[in-house]
Parts: C-alpha cells; structure tokens; sequence
C-alpha cells in the first residue's frame, strides 16, 4: 500500500515547499515561488488549507473521483483529510495558499463557526470556481493575511488575522451560493435523479437488507459528498435531503398502513425501521397519532 505523507504541523508542511515559517499555527504563501509537493503521494493534513488556484495546476484524486483544477479555482481542506497528488514531471506550483491549524482559532468566535464552512468537507471535484472579481476579492484577503504575518507580533495580530480568515471564508460560502445558482439546469438533474432514486429505494428490497436511507446513500449514488449535497438540496428547495427523506417515508407509512393484512411491525420492517417502537415515534411525532390509532380513524 502507499505510504501517506502526514503533515501535522504548519512546519511540516511548509518544509514540503521550502516554505519560511513565520507563525507555528499559519501560513500564507504564494506557490509560484515554491517547491512542487512530491508527486504521485497522498497526504495526510493535521490543519485547515485554502488554495486558490492559478492556471492548470495538476490533478487532485479524491476518492472515485478526478478534477482538473483550471485558472481561478479554490479547493479547501480539513484536519485530517487524505489528499492524492498527481502532477507532470515538470509541474510548476502556482497560486496562493493559506494554512491554519486548529488551535490558532481555540477560543475564537470563528471556531464555533466552522462547521458551518460544509465546503470543507465538498469533495475535491466540487471546488469553487470564481469570477475574476470574486478572484481579486479573494486575493486582497490573502495579501492582508500575508501582510500581517510580516509584521511584528502584538496584542491585536491574533484578532485581526483570525477576522481576516473567517471574511475569506464568509466570501466562500457567498460565492458558493452563487454557484449553486448559475448551475441551475445541473442541479435540477440532480434533483430528478434523487427522487428517482428515493423512489426506487422504497419499491424494492433495499430497506429490509440495509434499513433506512442516509443522506450519504444518495449522496454516494450521485458521486457527491453528502456536504455538498445537502447544502445543493437545500438550496434548490428549501428542505434538507433528509426531510425529504422523512417526508417520503411518513408518506409511505400513511399509504401503508390502510393494509390490514399486515402488522404495523411488518410495515414497520419493510420501511427499513430494525425496531417498531422506532416506527411508532416516528409516525406519532409527524402525525400526531400512533399507526394503530391512524388506521382506526381512517
């Protein structure tokens, strides 16, 4: 099997690229100016990495799946995510790229903002692709971060480097909403295809042999992280994919439940529910009656 490079700390890292450290916890560097990573490796990160491509900068794996990163491209990366590199022999580095562990924002507002920069988690074939403006935003807030590592630490270079790392990231989320948009006619296939999908789930076996649907079942059928996903479900319908879920299964359940020839337990383990008591909570919670008193009334 390969060896997987970790890179734990900032240093490693930027050891990698013949990169000065200047801060133990981040790190902002222009890659045209650096080494090439080892190619054909995959790496393990112990921190929080942001790049913004320029130019064709090689090919990323991730899973199943390749994307060939083209001018204007960020990709994200969290603690403790595997990444494959493959590049040309004569592969040169280009782009900005920002590092920060985890324990630079320990304490800070922007640590309990992280989950919800699900990008994090997208996987490397939904990067973020930008407009030449949102570029030089994007630029602007490297070049400030780079600014400030330059200069001499005091009492106010954690907080300003920390805001400057969660504008960036709040430009992300902004500039991602807009890609969900202008992708409109994609993601309304997508949409189709997880319906189709839910659909066939429940006419089928499936449930018996696997119990109820995850996010991350339809998620993998469509070769998209479940992060990525649900924020596109989400954003196409106002529902997440698992209220969709959850919808089609009460649904289902009112069908099912006007068959008297079957136990509420039998329906109970067609729908993919292991235990009926699950199944009454469930149906009671979105009805306000349990499957018995449902059947009576109806």
């Amino acid at each position: 099997m390969e060896e997987i490079i970790k890179v734990e700390k900032i240093a490693d890292y930027n050891n990698l690229k013949g990169v000065e450290t200047q801060h133990p916890l981040i790190s902002v560097f222009d890659n045209y100016k650096t080494k090439a990573l080892p190619n054909h490796s995959r790496m393990h990160f112990g921190f929080y990495a942001v790049f913004l491509k320029a130019g064709k900068c090689g090919e990323l794996k991730y899973g199943r799946n390749n994307y060939d990163y083209d001018d204007g491209t960020m990709v994200f990366v969290a603690p403790g995510q595997v990444i494959e590199i493959k590049n040309e022999d004569d592969y040169q580095p280009t782009g900005l790229a920002l590092l920060f562990h985890p324990d630079l924002i320990k304490g800070t507002s922007l640590a309990k903002l992280m989950s919800r920069y699900s990008f994090f988690s997208y996987e490397f074939h939904e990067a973020l692709h930008l407009s030449l403006k949102e570029q030089q935003i994007i630029k602007d807030l490297f070049h400030k971060l780079e600014y400030e590592l330059s200069q001499s630490i005091d009492k106010h270079s954690k907080g300003i480097i920390v805001n400057n790392i969660e504008l960036l990231l709040n430009y992300c989320v902004r500039f991602y909403d807009r890609q969900f948009i202008t992708r409109e006619n994609i993601n309304t296939d997508i949409l189709s295809k997880f319906e189709n999908l839910l659909n066939n789930y429940f006419q089928s076996e499936t449930p018996q042999v696997i119990g109820l649907p995850s996010v991350g079942y339809f998620a993998d059928h469509l070769h998209l992280s479940p992060n990525y996903f649900g924020d596109l479900i989400k954003k196409e319908t106002g529902k997440t994919a698992q209220e969709h879920i959850q919808l089609k299964l009460i649904n289902l359940a009112k069908e099912r439940i006007f068959d008297t020839d079957k136990s509420v337990s039998q329906i109970a383990f067609e729908l993919g529910f292991k235990y009926p008591q699950h199944f009454n909570r469930m149906f009671k919670k979105n009805t306000g009656f349990t499957p018995i008193e449902y059947r009576s009334l109806n």
